[in-house]
């Protein structure tokens, strides 16, 4: 079955369908011109930083609370990398299908916030959004659009202590409210599962497409590089995210 065809068999799969769960990565943000290192931000392909160490190091939550100026240098970098990139044909589609469809959710890794920004409400961040700011001593929070004008590390203007964006470190648990969030509606079974630009190397992005295939619901990969779970999806698309969603969507308003 070649391309075109395994996308009109979806779209006719979803034609029948009242619910949709999708699972992203960092190949949705990619044609938005971000790169990909590991989910990061793809600045960092050589195994050390220019400090000497590695990146997972820099950016881990044992290292910004020793040496916040670090864990900060970095992350001041992957944002001005991703400064002025907008949502692109994968987040809009996305955001089209909730209004399309009875009931879509969106499980991300990435923190750029697209999916908000294109129009999802229904988004489970599971990662956090780099532009959301809080200090963990007072509970002070606010939002930037960009870090220009921050010290680093930046201070709490109420408390004076060091603040942090709203993401997971490496090394660090994922928020508790955002796990609740996620289980309750993998707790409810979607009609259709897609895992769109992500490797599945965690074990809560892959456990949602192990739960739908055991549940005897459709599987679908959107990825142009193989990953753990390509081999059992039901079908797998080996395009990148902004064009295969872009065709399904053709697909989906033919008459």
């Amino acid at each position: 079955m070649d391309v075109h065809e395994t996308i009109h068999k979806v779209a006719e799969l979803l034609k029948k369908s009242r619910s949709i769960l999708f699972i992203t990565g960092a190949g949705v943000s990619a044609d938005s011109g971000l790169p990909t290192y590991r989910g990061l931000g793809g600045l960092y392909d050589d195994v050390e930083t220019e400090d000497g160490i590695p990146i997972e190091m820099a950016l881990a939550g044992d290292m910004l609370r020793k040496r916040p100026e670090v864990t900060w240098k970095y992350l001041s970098q992957i944002e001005r990398k991703c400064r002025g990139a907008r949502p692109n044909r994968a987040h809009e589609v996305i955001a089209e299908m909730e209004r399309w469809f009875e009931r879509v959710w969106v499980l991300t890794q990435n923190i750029d916030s697209f999916h908000h920004v294109a129009g999802s409400r229904n988004v489970i961040d599971i990662h956090g959004d780099m532009h959301d700011i809080q200090c963990e001593e007072c509970g002070w929070k606010t939002r930037v659009e960009n870090y220009d004008g921050l010290e680093i590390p930046p201070r709490c203007p109420k408390c004076d202590a060091i603040v942090r964006p709203d993401v997971v470190f490496f090394g660090e648990c994922l928020q508790p409210g955002k796990v609740r969030l996620m289980e309750r509606e993998i707790g409810r079974p979607f009609d259709v599962y897609f895992s769109i630009g992500t490797t599945s190397v965690f074990p809560y992005i892959k456990h949602p497409m192990i739960l739908a295939s055991h549940l005897g619901r459709s599987t679908i990969e959107i990825n142009p590089d193989t990953t753990d779970i390509s081999g059992w999806v039901d079908i797998r698309i080996p395009m990148g995210a902004a064009a295969a969603l872009d065709a399904l969507w053709q697909e989906l308003a033919a008459p």
